[in-house]
């Protein structure tokens, strides 16, 4: 069929929980985005366990947070048998609050199939519905757009795609980016989705022998379904057994001394091997890739969905400004620039949790909390290294950094105001502190209007807010007695960290942006 002019600005490959968070996040923005899957219906895969701290900061800005929360459950205390007998109940998030800066202290535990069902509701309610039975069978780049052939035949063309389609992604192949690392066959588990009776649903239960191990999670949202996996059961030969629920239930019966009939009707079935791969580069011409059509590694920590759902909220508002014209293309590049190191990190991370975790479980009182660590929250990750990111610190923050939250007050109603709600949206977000930072809030929204949204913390400007128990000076911080202003982009990392006698910056960073010539404040 021939090439037609593009029916989208954005086509995207794969509608799994990145695909899904960048359709949304481009939706809201009013972009026109087609979404396409190759799965002839909606599958129901509860392969990922479910958001981490940071994941759930952006689908707060979504929209979807408490769609999310109220659809999942708080992560179980680790109940951890030796010899068929529990010897440790391990809560590692048992000592854990939320903080004036970072309300969500803990990963939520969803049923993967689930979280997608809330973004595609979300995602209908722009008017936007994932395209299933349409798979990728090519790409043609051309100067102003990309056509995607169809393997039924058809044809879709639009300005830019992206390949979200998983690790064996056909978008990656098409393109013929390498996908460097390895595969460790000897690193394998099996996995599933089974009934079971007789089970503590308030508890994941953790087998652990020395001949390998069962782990059973309650699913949220289900009676009786749970979480399984296991070291595979091997024949006589020592090759892997597919599973199947007979071999679930023999795994089940050696490791737990329990009768296997416990488990019933086993679905999702697959085998697991720990692959560490990245994608030598995230974008060629129009074509750019996300999540694990870009990298994949060890689930250990549980960062494998959450790294493409933050890859998502990176690009999103990055491909949008540049295909409404308010940034030069060159931005797109950015988008590397910034997550690649990210994913080679969550590789070497990943590896050392599970090295650490598999040595742990040889141990009586060892287990999966062991994967657990400050890093996993995913609040720490920045991008100092970028060029988004010119210098610019306080005595807690660096340009690049995730933008905290803080409790504070409109100062004309006195309403509650998070600045994650201040945040929320595809504007960016000037903060001015102290009195000397009102007229540069002033002229910023004069002078990019919708684009920026101003708020003078302590400080009037065009909306005030007051720190009245000085929380976001803590969160930010700002000495006393110092006028600072701090420039959050619209995916809630700092941009900008600038004296507001030097209020130019804001309007230099911004220019730099779209490409324009430089604009004085």
């Amino acid at each position: 069929m021939p090439a037609s002019p593009p029916t989208a600005q954005v086509l995207i490959v794969g509608s799994g929980p990145t695909g899904l968070t960048l359709a949304c996040d481009l939706a809201r923005r009013s972009i026109d985005v087609r979404i396409i899957d190759k799965s002839p219906e909606f599958p129901r895969s509860s392969r990922a366990k479910g958001p981490n701290p940071r994941s759930l900061e952006v689908l707060e800005d979504l929209g979807v947070a408490d769609r999310v929360l109220a659809a999942g459950s708080a992560p179980l205390p680790m109940r951890k048998y030796r010899d068929g007998l529990p010897i440790a109940d391990t809560d590692p998030f048992g000592a854990s609050r939320p903080a004036p800066d970072a309300p969500y202290d803990r990963p939520w535990l969803i049923a993967q199939w689930r979280l997608e069902e809330i973004l595609r509701d979300r995602l209908a309610e722009y008017g936007v519905r994932v395209e299933l039975g349409a798979e990728a069978a090519g790409l043609a780049q051309g100067p102003d757009s990309v056509t995607v052939p169809l393997a039924d035949g058809r044809s879709i063309s639009a300005r830019y795609v992206v390949g979200c389609d998983g690790g064996h992604s056909p978008v990656r192949k098409l393109l013929g980016v390498p996908f460097e690392g390895k595969t460790t066959e000897e690193q394998m588990m099996v996995c599933g989705d089974v009934e079971a009776d007789g089970l503590d649903r308030g508890c994941w239960h953790q087998w652990f022998d020395e001949d390998g191990a069962v782990l059973l999670c309650p699913i949220p949202g289900t009676r009786s379904g749970w979480w399984f996996q296991a070291g595979p059961e091997r024949d006589r030969a020592g090759a892997p057994v597919p599973p199947s629920l007979e071999s679930f239930r023999r795994l089940f019966a050696r490791h737990t001394g329990l009768p296997g009939t416990h488990l019933s009707r086993a679905s999702l079935l697959s085998t697991y091997r720990v692959n560490e791969r990245l994608a030598d580069r995230y974008r060629v011409g129009r074509v750019l890739l996300a999540g694990d059509a870009a990298h994949v590694h060890s689930i250990a920590g549980g960062l494998g969905m959450n790294t493409g759902i933050q890859d998502a909220y990176n690009l999103g508002w990055k491909l949008a400004r540049v295909v409404t014209g308010q940034a030069d293309p060159v931005l797109l590049d950015t988008y590397e620039e910034e997550r690649l190191p990210v994913a080679s990190w969550t590789l070497d991370f990943a590896s050392e949790r599970l090295r650490a975790t598999l040595e742990a479980i040889r141990l009586p009182g060892g287990g999966l909390d062991t994967a657990v660590t400050p890093e996993t929250t995913g609040l720490s990750r920045g991008y100092h290294w970028s060029s988004l990111s010119p210098a610019g610190s306080t005595t807690r923050l660096r340009a690049g950094d995730r933008a905290p939250d803080a409790p504070c007050r409109d100062a004309a109603t006195g309403a509650p105001v998070r600045l994650f709600e201040a945040f929320a949206g595809p504007h960016f977000t000037l903060l001015g502190f102290g009195p000397g930072a009102a007229d540069a809030l002033r002229a910023a929204e004069a002078a990019y209007g919708d684009t920026v949204r101003a708020y003078g913390v302590g400080t009037g400007g065009p909306v005030g807010l007051t720190d009245e128990a000085g929380h976001a000076r803590t969160a930010y911080g700002i000495e006393p007695g110092t006028d600072t202003l701090v420039l959050v982009r619209p995916d809630n990392h700092v941009g900008l960290i600038t004296p507001a006698a030097d209020s130019r910056a804001v309007g230099a960073y911004l220019d730099h942006l779209s490409g324009t010539a430089f604009r004085r404040l």
